[in-house]
């Protein structure tokens, strides 16, 4: 599910796989101390959950 995402994204699996994704990004350091390749990372989940949230009208916060 986290490699890719499609148009076709069934919003049934947001609940789940939005809490995948921020158990992902959590286990990131913390404090601005990543590596480029922990940065590359952390873009790609902060860019599937943006991505869930506006697919499934899901508000943030």
């Amino acid at each position: 599910m986290t490699e890719r995402l499609e148009s076709n994204y069934n919003c049934a699996n947001a609940s789940e796989d939005l809490h995948e994704l921020q158990l992902l990004l959590n286990q990131l350091p913390a404090g601005g101390k990543l590596t480029p390749e922990q940065q590359e990372e952390a873009n790609r989940l902060h860019n599937l959950i943006h991505f869930i949230k506006n697919k499934c009208d899901i508000p943030n916060g």
